[in-house]
């Protein structure tokens, strides 16, 4: 679907690897999401520019 895109990345935790779909549309972001196999809290910032993920971090809630 155009404005979003599928994003994939490792948990922090567990190291499984996971997708997220991506509203490019908007500029920056940030929400806490859990883990598809360990269910722990994720910590997702990402950054957009002209429809394109320009930045992308996924970190525990520890850190």
């Amino acid at each position: 679907m155009q404005g979003e895109e599928e994003y994939f990345f490792n948990c922090p935790y567990c190291s499984s690897p996971i997708s997220v779909v991506i509203e490019t549309t908007l500029d920056n972001q940030e929400y806490i999401e859990d883990c598809e196999v360990c269910c722990k809290p994720i910590q997702i910032k990402f950054k957009t520019e002209e429809g394109e993920v320009t930045e992308f971090e996924a970190t525990t809630l520890e850190d």
